[in-house]
């Protein structure tokens, strides 16, 4: 079967080893533009030191990129963390069609943040969807699903590095076996339905702590690694990283203590021990370090 991987960073790079140590016949990688100044992607370098073709059109609108994609005369498309839109023309050019993997259990969480939106909201559930796309943001036939659990103190990192990156490399391996055996839908669903999140940016990223400590504690989980959950000390920022809720009460946004273990900041209706810190401008540290240096102490105030 030919095979054509389109796809960025990491998680392309890692599905497109795995077709490699297969034996599959992989015809052509395409990959987004390596921007000015920006090192290449390390989809765009495995491809180069295997010898295939490189392929990186600045849009997938254009009639040249449709030529491109037909000039592969591929069997199939797979899609492994594209943010550039592919239209339809495009994506069907391969005889069977083009697939793509998405974290989340669509039609839940469509959109670029899916991962965070679940930590977030407090679930203790999500997963990952192999699905058919159509010209609609994560839209489509379903091919399969996998669920994972969120564990109570699971990071972003956590859950995409630990389980959704694994788990959908392997559903993309398994996903091209149901093609070959001319398994092309699971059912017949449309993804118009669901939720739908944007970017969880910065601003979403802020502490409230007036809002419940699970809340606080969610966002502290959900915007780790990025974008970092922060407050305020002296009007400058400090954003809150590796993290542990605890039980205890007190004024909310306050420093209870400082040790070895961590700063340990009070939340309405709990406390949650924040270990790992990134002052703005700087690198991350251990919150203790932080604290003495810039003189916080129990009864600190943050968030003013």
């Amino acid at each position: 079967m030919r095979i054509v991987v389109h796809g960025q960073q990491a998680f392309g790079r890692a599905v497109l080893e795995r077709l490699l140590e297969r034996g599959e016949n992989v015809v052509a990688v395409c990959c987004a533009p390596t921007k000015e100044g920006k090192p290449e992607d390390p989809l765009a370098e495995l491809a180069r030191e295997k010898g295939l073709p490189l392929h990186q059109p600045a849009s997938w609108k254009t009639p040249e990129a449709l030529e491109l994609m037909q000039s592969f005369d591929a069997d199939v498309c797979i899609m492994a963390y594209v943010l550039l839109f592919v239209p339809e023309a495009v994506r069907d050019a391969p005889r069977y069609g083009t697939f793509q993997y998405h974290p989340s259990l669509l039609p839940e969480h469509r959109g670029p943040s899916s991962i965070n939106w679940p930590i977030a909201m407090g679930k203790t559930r999500t997963g990952l969807t192999i699905f058919w796309p159509d010209d609609g943001l994560d839209e489509g036939p379903i091919l399969l699903q996998k669920t994972c659990e969120i564990g109570p103190d699971e990071t972003l990192g956590d859950v995409y590095f630990k389980k959704l990156f694994p788990m959908g490399v392997d559903a993309m391996i398994e996903s091209l076996e149901l093609v070959k055996a001319g398994v092309l839908l699971k059912h017949d669903q449309r993804l118009e339905d669901g939720s739908y999140e944007s970017w969880f940016k910065k601003d979403l990223a802020r502490i409230d702590w007036s809002k419940p400590v699970a809340e606080v504690y969610n966002t502290i989980r959900a915007a780790n690694p990025a974008p970092g959950a922060w407050t305020t000390h002296g009007g400058e920022e400090i954003a809150f990283f590796d993290s542990v809720r605890q039980d205890g009460d007190g004024t909310a946004g306050e420093v209870v203590s400082v040790s070895d273990d961590g700063m340990l900041v009070q939340g309405n209706g709990g406390r949650i021990l924040v270990k790992r810190v990134r002052p703005k401008g700087a690198g991350k540290q251990p919150a203790a370090e932080w604290a003495a240096a810039a003189g916080v102490s129990a009864g600190t105030a943050l968030g003013s």
